[in-house]
């Protein structure tokens, strides 16, 4: 805690940490402060979870994190999910990972790949060996399958909220929720239900980029993404799936030399896809339906409104690996704070942390992220990461 925190100047109803935000970023700071034994509350403008954090896959994705600290993350990350989900009631749906290469150059990424330090408890299976572990999947070209064990799946629609209630039952973290914050001052904040005072504050914004200390938001823009759900295919998939348009926008693998020579093919084959950030990522849940997705739009403030040419690109690279295309679902965008970096973490206050997920990997590195922080809160104003 800051040097110049005092317990008695603050009355029993305060707390240690107060969190604003109730995404998985927030709950995972949560997490971090209750396990340190301090009196935790957090506050969020919404009834119930809305944002990002259930907006997505779900997919604890560890294999092609950018190489270093945000692999490490990722690392430490699953391992926390692991921890809690059982606890806390939250299903692990799917374990692993299968990376399907449809061309050389693709090929060519994954066995550099398994040269690096990240490729821990990752294999290589030729084609032979490919087909007969994807099963009903018959991609219309493979070179063979890079496999992961380390990636994981929760479905994010009930694993938030299953989270956050544990949080509360377990660890006592109070909520107060469709309560707004506009004003934090060191010490205290000011919502629209009143004072609440707390020793350090962390602010979890998310997306929102200019209501509390817009400031430390500069650079950072929203990221757009469209979604779909679509039947159960009538077969199991071996892991959570994804092809070559991956291996050109997970750092993990697009910083390697060898992803060079794919990118150049794709930038012949498949234009279109690359001009709209699409890269399909395919997860199963529970009962049987696939999560499919997705593209990446960019501006201040984006659209609400889902394009069909971008879904249709997305089920065109959903056919190329998988064949038939089941019927859709549900359709959806969603949003997230984005930026050159991995995540940015400022000190506007002493006692204050405003921390955001730059990259759409909140679900993937926030556990990890929220011990850096509650390690950091004795950094003097002006820390950044």
């Amino acid at each position: 805690m800051p040097a110049s925190y005092d317990p008695a100047s603050y009355d029993p109803a305060s707390y240690d940490v107060a969190i604003v935000g109730a995404g998985i970023v927030g709950l995972a700071h949560a997490l971090a402060a209750a396990r340190e034994g301090r009196s935790v509350i957090v506050l969020d403008r919404d009834t119930q979870a809305n944002g990002a954090s259930i907006r997505n896959f779900g997919f604890v994705t560890v294999s092609g994190q950018e190489q270093g600290a945000v692999w490490r993350r990722a690392r430490r990350s699953r391992d926390i999910w692991l921890e809690v989900a059982g606890p806390a009631g939250i299903a692990i749906e799917q374990r692993g990972l299968v990376m399907i290469a449809q061309r050389p150059e693709a090929r060519a990424v994954c066995e550099a790949f398994l040269e690096t330090e990240m490729a821990e408890d990752c294999a290589w299976h030729d084609p032979a060996a490919a087909g007969a572990l994807l099963g009903a999947i018959r991609p219309a070209q493979l070179e063979g399958v890079l496999t992961s064990a380390v990636d994981i799946r929760v479905e994010s629609r009930t694993a938030i909220p299953k989270l956050a209630a544990w949080l509360a039952e377990q660890h006592g973290v109070a909520f107060q929720r469709g309560v707004a914050v506009h004003r934090v001052e060191h010490g205290q904040l000011e919502t629209t239900a009143g004072i609440v005072r707390a020793a350090e504050i962390i602010v979890c914004p998310g997306d929102d980029l200019t209501t509390l200390f817009p400031e430390a938001m500069a650079g950072i823009t929203r990221c757009k993404l469209q979604m779909l759900r679509l039947a159960a295919p009538g077969y199991t998939l071996p892991a959570a799936i994804m092809s070559d348009l991956s291996l050109v926008r997970y750092l993990g693998y697009a910083a390697l030399p060898a992803a060079q020579a794919l990118r150049h093919r794709l930038d012949v084959e498949q234009p279109d896809h690359l001009t709209h950030g699409i890269h399909l990522i395919v997860t199963q849940s529970a009962d049987g339906s696939l999560v499919v997705g997705d593209s990446h739009h960019y501006a201040a403030t984006p659209d609400p409104f889902a394009d069909d040419r971008v879904d249709a690109l997305i089920l065109d690279e959903f056919r190329a690996v998988f064949g038939h295309v089941p019927p859709v679902l549900a359709r959806w965008t969603g949003t997230y704070a984005s930026a050159a970096s991995h995540s940015r973490v400022t000190s506007p206050l002493p006692g204050v942390r405003v921390v955001t997920v730059t990259s759409g990997t909140g679900a993937s590195t926030a556990f990890a992220l929220a011990e850096e922080t509650l390690a950091s809160m004795s950094l003097p104003k002006g820390t950044e990461t």
